[in-house]
């Protein structure tokens, strides 16, 4: 059973998907308005990613740009040292994230509230120094240049069949692709008996564990998954953009994906992905805007907090807080209600039968 507001929701999502879909074939598709849409894409996928540690199981997570970079820098040094084809990174790197995760989380997991997100937000710095210091292997300040764009080679079947990625539109395309792998993913591990165990541990850890939910190693998988698909994000970033350096993993990039998150609505998977939309575009808005009134180009930022600032006034819990399980929840608390009426009037009967 789902909501008026979740139908509506879909129905907006769809109509959007299909306007999108549609955009790069028309002859007067911008290269700019191409690149925004990519853009929103990848950080629809790291929304995702991240909403399951503090969405599904309740975790305050400033690293997880952390997991982003070592994806991306997996990607462009297996690219520029060994020559691999992207689809054979992509899965390299979202188990070299999900394997990271892994040992951030199992040592750090034990931590609640603000003592764990210190370590996280610790996890992301480390990271950073770590590619800026690094000279010998990541070029540090100079950045990671020269890295191969995607092609599909199916020269095999015939010689005339090699394709190489240029341009915004093929870009366009795959990330729809895994934008839409993710969300199935996201989606159907959030209705299986593992997201009902983290929707657990985020309401009630002690109940959790009570009913036999061991807290440490859901914790675990979640962040694994979690840092398995920003990993994934940053390995398609490298071989979009073909240029790396640690000043694009700082830890604005953390807070910016939270933001998206919160402002959709914790939990919300549909949420997320509209406020990937809203944050995105609404920088780039500003970006042309602004100036265009005769402003300088700093007042972006400004305005830029002091929209967030009444966007988080006016919706605290996010533009979709009560559909974070699809209507499920309100259905659940009417049919309770439904349930102790009839108790009560079937009680009531009695008394006065009696």
């Amino acid at each position: 059973m789902t909501t008026a507001r979740t139908r509506i929701l879909r129905r907006v999502m769809g109509v959007g998907l299909a306007l999108a879909l549609v955009y790069p074939a028309l002859p007067w598709a911008s290269e700019y308005v191409m690149h925004v849409m990519t853009l929103v894409l990848v950080y629809m996928v790291l929304a995702m990613g991240l909403n399951i540690v503090p969405g599904f199981c309740g975790l305050l997570d400033l690293g997880f740009v952390g997991f982003y970079g070592i994806g991306a820098y997996t990607s462009g040094l297996l690219t520029i040292h060994y020559g691999m084809p992207f689809w054979f990174i992509v899965p390299l790197a979202a188990l070299n994230g999900a394997l990271w995760g892994i040992l951030l989380g199992a040592p750090t997991l034990r931590l609640t509230g603000d003592y764990f997100a210190i370590v996280t937000f610790g996890f992301s710095e480390l990271v950073v120094l770590f590619l800026t210091n690094e000279i010998w292997l990541t070029r540090g300040p100079l950045g990671l240049p020269g890295i191969d764009p995607v092609s599909l080679d199916l020269s095999f079947l015939n010689e005339d069949w090699f394709w190489e990625f240029f341009g915004e539109r093929p870009y366009f395309y795959l990330a729809v692709a895994m934008a839409a792998l993710v969300y199935v993913i996201v989606r159907r591990v959030e209705d299986s008996r593992l997201g009902r165990a983290w929707f657990a541990l985020r309401e009630d850890p002690l109940a959790a564990a009570s009913c036999g939910v061991n807290i440490l190693n859901y914790k675990v998988i979640a962040f694994a998954i979690s840092a398995g698909i920003g990993a994934l994000g940053g390995s398609f970033f490298a071989r979009w953009t073909m240029f790396l350096s640690p000043d694009m993993f700082k830890f604005w990039e953390s807070f910016l994906v939270l933001c998206m998150v919160v402002l959709g609505g914790l939990g919300n998977v549909s949420g997320a992905l509209v406020g990937a939309v809203i944050l995105v575009c609404l920088g780039e808005v500003l970006r042309e805007v602004l100036p265009a009134l005769g402003m300088p180009p700093e007042v972006r930022f400004l305005a830029y907090g002091l929209i967030m600032v009444l966007i988080m006034r006016f919706k605290p819990s996010g533009f979709f807080p009560n559909i974070a399980d699809g209507g499920r929840g309100k259905a659940l608390w009417a049919e309770e209600r439904a349930a102790g009426a009839r108790q009560k009037e079937e009680s009531g009967g009695t008394t006065a039968a009696g």
